[in-house]
């Protein structure tokens, strides 16, 4: 960051990721004009089936949700650039959850809701004035004639009104029975003077690539708007959510058509919209939508208590890459499993007798294919269920029961679904992720014996710990002076500093490669 204002340029063009919510102040702004995309022109042997059976089917069921919050608020809609966009004004504040914590999608927000609010300095007809409520506009869909509605997290934020607003125009106040940040979902539910109509779940494992689908929502407020597409692409994994993989569909969604449903062509909901890639906020036809038998459970969850549990195993893991698959014995033309970095203390994995360097091949008899398959399986599993994990150990295929706990998010690290690592503590104002120092971390990184600290996992481009040159692999010793041992240490000493005010800095005793240095960093507020 310079003393001078910096000078306008032409913007990247960059992919992004836009959650699809809608905000607007209620100081409206004028309209963004729409830009038409020319039809895909391809020879077909036959008509196209017609959708208006199935529309007229599933229509009364989709209903347009706005939520009122104040300007700030952690509902809505927000964009920010993925990798190449180094505009200074991309530096805003992550949006946050319940309880101040993220969404599985913070790296990716930040812009669109920002420039509704007028953020950043930059006014313009979308500004609204610090204590101006905010109108957050989503979809949602009727899951039960008693009034239970689906949408997303992100949609209804921390809202202090949400409400539905039906096909016939008739509006309804809602209740908020639950929410869920990590898989951005959320439950709804109004008074039904009589009963509603409603759409059931599908089964999103039999949706094949090139299969049919229906989108239906409130794309810029624009209520009951009907896109239809194929299914795209299965079991993608976008963002830092470790707990679903993504159907992609090429169905057009745009800003407001968060939370609401992905049908097949039986009527049956396959999947809710949840986010898009897109170079500049609108639909270029890349759009994912939370399978719905990864929202089934959660739904189910949320109205039984409000909340979801999930499983804990308690190990570290990496992906098998081919060059490990052939060290280790394996075939290294298909590696599957979950290679065990580390396992933790008094877990349930180390009551199994689980090893560090065992693979995870089975979890409670289903194949591990990949690295991420593992968080999910597990955080699906029923607390207190007796399983098996099926490991590959030292050439040998060995089965251990296994007794799945409950996941503690206060004291339990996530997976990075990058790098396999454990993420036990952010420092976001510092712009790092923060890993407890282990024996198999030192052998891997060659750490000696005698440093000991906090490793640093993660360092965010453009962050204060990147501008000072701090990378991945260092080792942060003392922070004021006093020595550090977990990243917790770490968030309070940030946490203090921030408390004192702007200028003050925190003193970071930072170890690379056996060399230790200080480095000054003053926590940047508007990421902490």
């Amino acid at each position: 960051m310079t003393d001078t204002a910096p000078t306008p340029r032409r913007r990247p063009v960059g992919r992004t990721l836009l959650l699809l919510g809608l905000s607007t102040s209620l100081a409206f702004g004028p309209l963004a004009p729409a830009f038409a995309q020319a039809p895909i022109q391809a020879g077909m042997s036959q008509d196209l089936p017609s959708f208006a059976p199935i529309v007229d089917k599933v229509l009364p069921a989709v209903v347009n949700i706005s939520v009122v919050q104040k300007a700030g608020g952690g509902g809505g809609d927000d964009q920010a650039d993925q990798g190449d966009d180094d505009d200074q004004d991309d530096n805003g504040p992550q949006l946050q959850g319940p309880g101040g914590q993220g969404t599985p999608f913070d790296e990716f927000l930040r812009k669109f809701f920002e420039q509704q609010q007028g953020r950043g300095g930059k006014g313009g007809p979308h500004a609204a004035p610090n204590n101006q409520k905010v109108i957050s506009l989503g979809s949602g869909f009727i899951i039960d004639p008693t009034g239970y509605i689906v949408t997303n997290n992100h949609v209804v934020g921390d809202a202090e009104k949400v409400t539905v607003t039906f096909a016939d125009d008739s509006q309804h106040p809602a209740k908020i029975i639950g929410k869920d940040v990590k898989s951005d979902l959320a439950l709804l539910k109004i008074d039904a003077p009589k009963p509603l109509p409603f759409v059931k779940f599908g089964d999103s494992d039999q949706a094949k690539v090139g299969d049919w689908v229906i989108a239906v929502g409130n794309p810029f407020g624009l209520g009951g708007t009907v896109t239809k597409g194929i299914v795209s692409a299965r079991g993608r994994p976008i963002a830092d959510s470790s707990y679903v993989d993504f159907l992609q569909i090429d169905a057009s969604i745009n800003r407001g058509n968060s939370g609401g449903p992905t049908f097949n062509m039986a009527g049956e909901v396959i999947g809710i919209n949840t986010a898009i890639f897109s170079p500049n906020g609108g639909s270029v036809g890349i759009g994912f939508a939370i399978p719905s038998n990864s929202a089934k459970n959660v739904i189910e969850s949320l109205k039984t208590s409000g909340h979801v549990d999930r499983g804990w195993l308690g190990v570290q893991i990496q992906e098998v890459t081919p060059e490990i698959a052939s060290s280790l014995g394996m075939d290294q033309n298909h590696p599957i499993g979950a290679l065990v970095s580390s396992v933790s203390d008094d877990s349930p994995a180390a009551k199994a007798g689980v090893k560090v360097g065992d693979v995870i091949e089975k979890f409670a008899g289903k194949t591990v294919e990949k690295m991420r398959d593992l968080p999910r399986v597990v955080a699906e599993t029923p607390i207190g269920s007796k399983v098996d994990l099926g490991v590959f150990r030292k050439g040998e295929h060995v089965t251990l029961p296994v007794t799945v706990e409950k996941l503690d998010d206060s004291k339990v690290a996530s997976v990075d679904p990058q790098t396999g690592e454990e993420r036990p503590g952010h420092a976001p104002s510092l712009g790092l992720t923060l890993s407890n120092l282990n024996p198999d971390i030192r052998k891997r990184l060659s750490i000696p014996k005698d440093v000991n600290g906090v490793l640093v996992s993660r360092v965010k481009d453009g962050s204060p710990a990147a501008d000072k040159g701090i990378e991945a692999g260092d080792v942060i010793v003392q922070v004021d002076q006093t020595p550090v041992t977990k990243p917790d240490d770490i968030i309070q000493k940030v946490k203090d500093a921030a408390k004192a005010g702007k200028s003050k800095s925190v003193l970071l005793l930072v170890n690379r490669h056996g060399q230790n240095r200080y480095v000054a960093l003053t926590p940047d507020e508007k990421n902490g």
